[in-house]
């Protein structure tokens, strides 16, 4: 028994409604296959893709997981909020792209007068169905994105600005978050990009989406199975070359799509996903600066303590020197000094404090010289 999901659907009208529908069912209805449903489960991690399909285009954008047909979508998480804004742009843009069409025998001139070539005039052609659908979705995703990207941008270069001034272990924190969050938004505004090129790059899969074209071709290539079948008996040369004057050439239907439309709807998207990815490159290269500085900076504390530890070794030696003549002086041993006058005392004193000073000043400027300590 298939199981039966609730899936929001909206028709070429604009017009919405929740159905339950079962897994055969809306393979039947979409004559999609089981494997591309399963790109769509809001429980599986599925990689960001665009699938254009013999009957239905497959959209799995970030929080948009939506089967589109040439008279109407399907979509499976209908409660996301995000979904729910994506639902009323999509609405308003369909009526919007209805009511935008105006007949050539409706327009009027400024006096009222109507036009004397009415046939003249160009108005500009509507989207098909499904490209409307494809056109809301990439858009979602990219306010998705952006949005991601700009809070990021926010909390980043702060946070990048404030560890440089004070390295502590939560500015630490912080920054390591916001480069696993940089990682992870990166790799998805990659795949996006990636799918997107994918699309450009192929030819066939982008004529594969033009859904309202096969249906409207669908008829013509009913006729002409009619005239083959008619033709059974003939040459082999009139098999290969049916043609009806209503009909057209068979080899051609489907086959010369003009995939201008999309492609320019397509290079727009992929424009902007290029900037936002530019914009997590950039960020990513001034977290990169900044872990440089940071290890430039520890470097330096690093060697500002070998310093200050070769300088306490250097005086703890020429202390043990000076500790060395109090001890030979504190011997229970008869020395001439001792019977000398006081001041031979502070004389003595003096004498090996200052050898004990000049030794260190020497041994300094001997490592400076070397180039052992940097002072």
């Amino acid at each position: 028994m298939s199981v039966v999901k609730a899936w929001l659907v909206i028709s070429e009208s604009g017009q919405s409604s929740i159905e339950e529908i079962g897994k055969h069912s809306i393979m039947k209805r979409t004559g999609l296959p089981a494997r591309d449903l399963r790109a769509l489960d809001p429980l599986l991690s599925y990689p960001s893709s665009i699938l254009g399909r013999e009957g239905a285009i497959v959209v799995s954008l970030e929080h948009i997981r939506a089967i589109i047909t040439a008279k109407e979508v399907f979509l499976i998480n209908y409660n996301n909020p995000l979904v729910v804004q994506f639902v009323q742009d999509l609405q308003h843009r369909i009526v919007f792209g209805n009511n935008n069409i105006t007949s050539p025998h409706q327009a009027m001139d400024h006096s009222g007068r109507e036009m004397e070539d009415a046939a003249e005039l160009q108005v500009p052609k509507a989207l098909p169905f499904e490209f409307k659908v494809l056109e809301a979705c990439l858009e979602s995703a990219c306010r998705c994105l952006e949005s991601e990207t700009r809070t990021l941008e926010e909390e980043a270069y702060p946070a990048l600005d404030e560890l440089t001034s004070k390295i502590s272990t939560l500015n630490l924190e912080r920054v390591r978050q916001i480069k696993s969050r940089l990682v992870a938004l990166s790799g998805r505004v990659q795949k996006v990009r990636d799918e997107l090129e994918n699309l450009l790059d192929d030819d066939n899969d982008m004529a594969e989406m033009y859904l309202t074209e096969k249906v409207a071709d669908a008829p013509a290539v009913d006729q002409i199975s009619i005239i083959e079948e008619v033709n059974d008996g003939e040459s082999e040369a009139d098999d290969e070359s049916v043609y009806d004057p209503r009909a057209g050439d068979y080899s051609e239907i489907n086959t010369n799509v003009d995939i201008e439309e999309l492609e320019m709807l397509l290079e727009a998207y992929f424009a902007q996903i290029d900037g936002i990815l530019q914009k997590l490159s950039g960020m990513s290269e001034y977290v990169d600066d900044t872990e440089d500085f940071i290890n430039i900076m520890l470097d330096d504390k690093q060697n500002q303590l070998l310093q200050m530890g070769v300088i306490l070794s250097a005086t703890n030696m020429i202390l043990n020197a000076g500790i060395a003549v109090v001890g030979f002086f504190g011997m229970n041993i008869h020395v001439a000094l001792f019977d000398g006058k006081p001041i031979q005392f502070w004389e003595t004193v003096i004498g090996t404090c200052g050898g004990c000073i000049a030794l260190f000043l020497v041994l300094l400027g001997w490592g400076k010289k070397k180039k052992i300590l940097a002072l």
